[in-house]
């Protein structure tokens, strides 16, 4: 079962990414990123309770922490999107100037100080519901997620390449446990 779990996650991750660089149709730019991050999470809530061995107790508790601490991470990271883009489009255009560019970094900086303290507060409130051996698990958890999901954005990227230069995208190969 865990095998075809872990086949059917990066077959949906790996569809996730390609749409999240070519957006699906639909309502709204960044649709695939959204669809992407709901699998994500729903990777890691169905694997929390088993690899954590969470009681149903705990996993009621920590469910809302871990969708807090989600959520947070991808506000961070959508603002300082944002902003960067924001500034990137006033070079680009010719239109930056200095008392613009010193308001975005102003808000940059901001963000870039308020993140980490905002996270481990979301943090502390996760951990408070785990043993000092869940809260490992769970960050090995989160380890492997952030790694599988760098290299299936790095396979997508390479898929994307190959179709460019004219050659045959290769499969992505789901490597052995």
């Amino acid at each position: 079962m865990r095998i075809f779990s872990s086949g059917l996650v990066a077959l949906l991750l790996t569809a996730g990414l390609g749409a999240q660089q070519a957006p699906a149709p639909g309502p709204g730019p960044g649709r695939g990123r959204e669809e992407l991050n709901r699998m994500v999470d729903a990777y890691i809530v169905s694997n929390m309770q088993e690899r954590l061995a969470l009681t149903d107790e705990q996993f009621v508790r920590v469910l809302p922490a871990l969708k807090k601490l989600q959520s947070d991470r991808r506000e961070f990271v959508q603002r300082r999107r944002g902003l960067l883009m924001e500034m990137r489009g006033l070079f680009e255009s010719g239109r930056a100037t200095e008392p613009r560019i010193e308001d975005l970094l102003r808000d940059l900086k901001k963000l870039e100080a308020d993140e980490p303290m905002l996270l481990r507060h979301d943090r502390d409130a996760l951990d408070a519901a785990l043993s000092p051996v869940q809260q490992a698990k769970l960050r090995i958890l989160e380890s492997e997620v952030e790694g599988r999901l760098r290299q299936l954005a790095g396979q997508v990227r390479g898929q994307g390449a190959a179709g460019r230069r004219g050659t045959p995208a290769q499969p992505v190969v789901e490597p052995q446990q």
